[in-house]
């Protein structure tokens, strides 16, 4: 849910594509000052980033920022791993759904909210290909319902 004081800066679409996603956690992340000035640009990719729990921490990996146009020799290597700022109960949580039970864990979407970077992630499954077809097939189905309905109610003049 998008409010007011949410600026999108890139999606992971090709998550609802691919996962099942069960539920939704928000985490802040650990950035540095020429990270910020690069997602403030919208120079951010989420697609095949993920997140592992190590030692009772959470981590992005993948998450490529690219770097600062105008930054310095002390500018940040784009493809690091990011810490992300959970509760301790979130994270043990998360790290035992991982482990036991086939979830993965996959950014679904980067934002500022009142003036911080946040990360939504999905608690996810990963859907066989027969899912993604039947998924395909519905959304056919509703574009050309949609199609007939708009056809059918045309306002003639």
């Amino acid at each position: 849910m998008v409010t007011m004081s949410e600026k999108v800066i890139c999606n992971n679409k090709k998550a609802y594509h691919d996962y099942f996603i069960e539920e939704k956690y928000e985490a802040g992340m650990v950035l540095t000052g020429t990270e910020v000035k690069s997602l403030r640009m919208g120079k951010a990719n989420l697609n095949d980033s993920f997140a592992l729990v190590k030692s009772g921490e959470a981590f992005l990996n993948n998450l490529h920022i690219s770097p600062y146009d105008f930054g310095n020799r002390e500018n940040h290597d784009p493809d690091r791993m990011r810490k992300l700022l959970l509760h301790k109960k979130e994270i043990v949580k998360l790290f035992s759904k991982v482990r036991e039970q086939g979830y993965s864990l996959v950014p679904l979407r980067l934002y500022f909210k009142n003036g911080k970077v946040k990360v939504e992630m999905g608690l996810a499954k990963g859907k066989k290909l027969y899912d993604k077809r039947e998924d395909m097939k519905q959304k056919d189905q509703k574009r050309e319902m949609a199609q007939v309905f708009k056809e059918k109610h045309k306002v003639k003049v």
